[in-house]
Parts: structure tokens; C-alpha cells; sequence
């Protein structure tokens, strides 16, 4: 029996990875975040509740506990008490910072790209505008040319 467990933890990590990596290639990383807390948040909730069921009488206060752990806030009205629940909180914690980071880093790298795209239409543009003006350059130097009785290319 063991050995099935064994079996399905690592499919059960590849698929989760697997799904990151789509998210990562498919630039949805923001919904897949979203949606990893939001299991993240219900499932310690759960377990909270489970372990400690003093101070997380009901799955509802477990779970609004998660959340306001995941989100860094820690209002102080719902707190762990016994080992386990500390436990269970420090981990919460990690979780959120960490969400919180890669949020920051979604969101910078977002500007970051929309920045790069203006910039990089604007530098289009004044090449653009810089290749016009040299054909228009070469255009009046033939026409001089021309009008001198020179052909072009010709000392």
C-alpha cells in the first residue's frame, strides 16, 4: 500500500509542476497564483480546523485565518495556540510571502514589458523617420546631379 502512495506523490508533483509550466509559457501566471492560494487557503483552513479545534471551532474561522495569514495581515482575532496549529501558521505564512513576492514580480515584469514596447515603437518610428529623410536627402543630391550634368556615382 505504501507503495502506491509512493507512486502517486511524484505524478501528483509533476502534474502541479507540469500546470505551473503551462501557466509560465502561456503568461498566466497571475490566475494560476490566484488559484493555488485560494486551494491553499480553504485546504490549511481545513486542517487548522482539524488540529485545533480551540481556537478554530468552525472550517469558516480556519479558513479566514488562512487568508488573513496568506495575505501577511495577521489581524490577531484568530490565533493558533498548540504546536501544531504554530506549525501550520508558520508554513501559511511562507506561503504568502511568497505569493506576495511573485505577485510583485508578475506585476513589475508587466510594466517592465509594456515599457519596453513603447520604447521600442518609438525607436521604430524615428528610424523610420530617419530612413525617409535620407532617401529624401539622396533624392535631392540626384536631382542636383542631374541638373549639373553630372550621373550619378560619376566624378
Amino acid at each position: 500500500m505504501s507503495d502506491r502512495s509512493d507512486i502517486r506523490q511524484p505524478r501528483v508533483r509533476s502534474t502541479l509542476r507540469h500546470r505551473a509550466e503551462i501557466a509560465v509559457a502561456n503568461r498566466k501566471v497571475f490566475p494560476f497564483l490566484v488559484g493555488i492560494t485560494a486551494l491553499t487557503a480553504v485546504v490549511t483552513g481545513f486542517i487548522a480546523h482539524l488540529i485545533d479545534k480551540q481556537d478554530f471551532p468552525t472550517f469558516g474561522i480556519g479558513v479566514w485565518w488562512s487568508i488573513v495569514t496568506l495575505g501577511t495581515v495577521g489581524y490577531g482575532d484568530v490565533v493558533p495556540h498548540t504546536a501544531w496549529g504554530r506549525v501550520l501558521g508558520s508554513v501559511v505564512i511562507v506561503f504568502g510571502v511568497t505569493f506576495i513576492s511573485f505577485l510583485i514580480a508578475i506585476v513589475t515584469s508587466v510594466f517592465v514589458e509594456a515599457g519596453r514596447s513603447d520604447v521600442d515603437a518609438a525607436r521604430a518610428a524615428r528610424e523610420e523617420e530617419a530612413q525617409a529623410l535620407l532617401r529624401n536627402i539622396d533624392e535631392r543630391l540626384a536631382a542636383i546631379e542631374r541638373s549639373l550634368g553630372k550621373t550619378p556615382g560619376r566624378p
